[in-house]
């Protein structure tokens, strides 16, 4: 199992969608991080083993050039409706998990 953190630019249903498959997810606005700046949330990842989902490029940038980052899936999928959004993401997560057990730190997923 592992443990998520949905970014602010992805929806809370989003991380309820990633905890009914299975692992621990929640989303920025539950653990009171929605007005949070990015090194915030960063340092909230790395303190609770969380994995940072987010669409915001500035997380990569940061992992790419950071030592010791937490794990980041960066989500690179336009606008979309919800229920696609969801629907895409539950069919990419097992590809998502396979990396990040396979030791890679910044996942990217396009859609």
């Amino acid at each position: 199992m592992h443990r998520f953190l949905v970014d602010a630019q992805l929806p809370p249903a989003l991380a309820r969608k990633i905890a009914a498959m299975g692992h621990e997810a929640s989303h920025v606005l539950d653990v009171g991080l929605l007005e949070c700046s990015d090194s915030r949330i960063w340092d909230y990842a790395l303190e609770n083993g969380a994995i940072i989902i987010t669409k915001d490029e500035d997380f990569a940038i940061r992992a790419s050039v950071s030592k010791a980052p937490p794990m980041i899936v960066w989500v690179r999928i336009g606008n979309c409706p919800n229920a696609r959004l969801l629907a895409w993401f539950a069919a990419e997560l097992p590809s998502v998990i396979a990396a990040l057990d396979s030791g890679t730190y910044l996942v990217e997923i396009a859609g």
